[in-house]
């Protein structure tokens, strides 16, 4: 009886499995073309920006610290090849990428700091979050979502205080989720109009 009950139990698994794909799909096709360009850029930028590291060789970046708003690292950047020198171009440009405050795999140092990925991180949460549940937001939701990434970077920058990678990147998704949903509210007025 066990054995018949894990089989049928294994089947039922496999079959819930299979409709979730179908409702995966039915849903995408009820989706406004809002909602799926947004949760595609979303999806692709996030995707593009984890796995640049594995784009290039093993040991290409170094040390990419710069400022933001100068192109620092052209020399690196250059000798990538298309996709990533795209990803590292536009994070060179828009990024400290300060070694200490990145993350890095793969021998390679991340396109952008740890902050900025959690905030990247945060816009796909917080989109598929809002995708799932009706949402709406609020100036004091806002504001809280803020406070934490503003403590903390104010705090750093005018003071000897040195945040942690985990810290960034957790400012960073509180933040990113908050803004994330705020797309989806976009996306959602759009496709409604």
């Amino acid at each position: 009886y066990a054995i018949l009950s894990g089989l049928v139990g294994s089947e039922m698994c496999i079959r819930d499995r299979q409709m979730t794909s179908w409702k995966l799909v039915e849903e995408w096709n009820h989706m406004g073309k809002w909602n799926k360009t947004s949760f595609v850029l979303l999806w692709g930028w996030l995707s593009l920006l984890l796995f640049s590291p594995y784009l290039i060789e093993s040991g290409t970046t170094g040390d990419l610290s710069g400022v933001v708003g100068k192109y620092d690292n052209k020399e690196v950047i250059e000798e990538m090849n298309i996709i990533a020198r795209g990803i590292y171009y536009i994070g060179d440009l828009n990024c400290h990428q300060l070694s200490h405050r990145s993350y890095s795999y793969n021998d390679n140092q991340m396109s952008f700091c740890a902050r900025d990925t959690g905030i990247f991180l945060g816009l796909v949460i917080g989109f598929m979050y809002a995708s799932r549940k009706r949402t709406v937001l609020t100036l004091p939701l806002v504001i809280a979502a803020l406070i934490p990434i503003g403590l903390d970077g104010t705090i750093q920058l005018l003071t000897d205080y040195e945040s942690t990678n985990p810290k960034r990147l957790i400012t960073g998704l509180i933040a990113g989720a908050v803004t994330g949903v705020a797309i989806k509210i976009i996306a959602d007025s759009l496709d409604n109009k």
